[in-house]
């Protein structure tokens, strides 16, 4: 059902019903009755650890099995054991799988830590990549009149708060001058975009430069296309609850496995030839040429020794969120770790810091 100003659902609930169930026996109400104050305990101020100790483990998300096939491919092997790569991506499945202690790590994009702390859930940033150029593109219905951001008023969006396509949105829709009462936003989590789109539940979806090819191959004969604009997310993230960064053996070992981190991506960025046949043609089913089209549009990494910018555009995101009355308004200076703040720079080459 379409969300709207006027459309008479509670933006907490629509919260609720977005992260399931899971969520809710772990603690959302709190977030429903609008008492989100994170845990206050804080995070440890102790120096950080020169050496994993012995028996360290982490169990850290790899969606799809890139972050092992990246460490295969540029021969990096980690100095501590990793007790599962949990195949796990979207921000709010993150959120319930550290609720559960399933997932100590995980790689998300800048408005999951920022829906976390909303929930009364504890965890920090430990490492920054920033994004550049925009890696989503507006993606129509079949037979969509629809041409550019200006014909955006009065259509139904996908719309998922707890993920970097929902911020992406809301600043797509600010940029074109658009207030949330002029638009539908269709709760939905990003696994159910393409079906959305298909059925014509909603005219557009945000979705990823690697989705929009095999969406395209299969409907742009039927009238559906994307539209471009230069919206960015800006922020490719490393984060971990507190209670594991407050382990000083774990957090050893998230600071041993950021510069691999780091160095992983650098080196896919580097081989895009054997990424495109390693990862998208023999995991993902896409053709060599639709790989390569996903290619050109990837991102620089990028890897600041100073989590400045990171934090100003944190903030501008979690005020937008505010705004809208998804969250309630925070400092979100609280959501970083600054005992990691320079170690993924330190591990790259200085073209890729700035």
């Amino acid at each position: 059902m379409p969300f709207s100003r006027t459309s008479g659902i509670d933006r907490r609930l629509f919260l609720s019903s977005v992260l399931g169930a899971a969520a809710g026996v772990a603690g959302l109400s709190g977030c429903a009755n609008g008492n989100a104050a994170a845990d206050t305990k804080g995070v440890s101020s102790k120096p950080l650890a020169d050496t994993v100790p012995a028996g360290t483990s982490l169990k850290i998300a790899s969606y799809l099995g890139t972050q092992q096939l990246q460490f295969k491919l540029a021969k990096l092997e980690l100095p501590f054991k990793v007790s599962s790569w949990v195949n796990i991506g979207a921000g709010p499945d993150v959120i319930n799988a550290f609720r559960a202690k399933s997932l100590e790590l995980a790689n998300n994009a800048g408005i999951p830590p920022i829906q976390a702390h909303y929930q009364g859930f504890d965890a920090k940033i430990v490492a920054i990549n920033i994004t550049r150029k925009p890696n989503y593109l507006f993606a129509t219905k079949p037979g969509s009149d629809i041409q550019s951001i200006e014909d955006f008023k009065g259509r139904k969006f996908a719309f998922s708060q707890g993920q970097a396509q929902g911020v992406v949105l809301l600043r797509a829709l600010k940029k074109a001058g658009l207030k949330y009462d002029e638009v539908d936003l269709v709760p939905l989590t990003s696994n159910q975009f393409l079906t959305a789109l298909q059925s014509g539940q909603v005219d557009i979806a945000p979705l990823g430069n690697t989705q929009a090819p095999a969406y395209l191959a299969q409907y742009e004969s039927k009238g559906a296309h994307v539209i471009t604009t230069d919206v960015v997310d800006l922020l490719n993230l490393l984060w971990a609850p507190t209670s594991v960064l407050n382990d000083s053996a774990k957090a050893a070992a998230v600071a041993a496995y950021i510069p691999y981190w780091a160095k992983g991506q650098v080196w896919t960025y580097e081989h895009p030839d054997a990424w495109n046949e390693e990862f998208y043609v023999k995991t993902q089913n896409l053709t060599l040429a639709q790989a390569q089209g996903i290619t050109k549009l990837a991102n620089k990494p990028l890897f600041p020794p100073s989590w400045d910018e990171a934090v100003k555009w944190e903030q501008e995101t979690a005020d937008l969120l505010a705004e809208g009355g998804f969250v309630k308004k925070f400092d979100v200076s609280s959501l970083f770790d600054h005992r990691f703040e320079s170690i993924a720079a330190k591990a790259v080459p200085a073209g890729y810091r700035r």
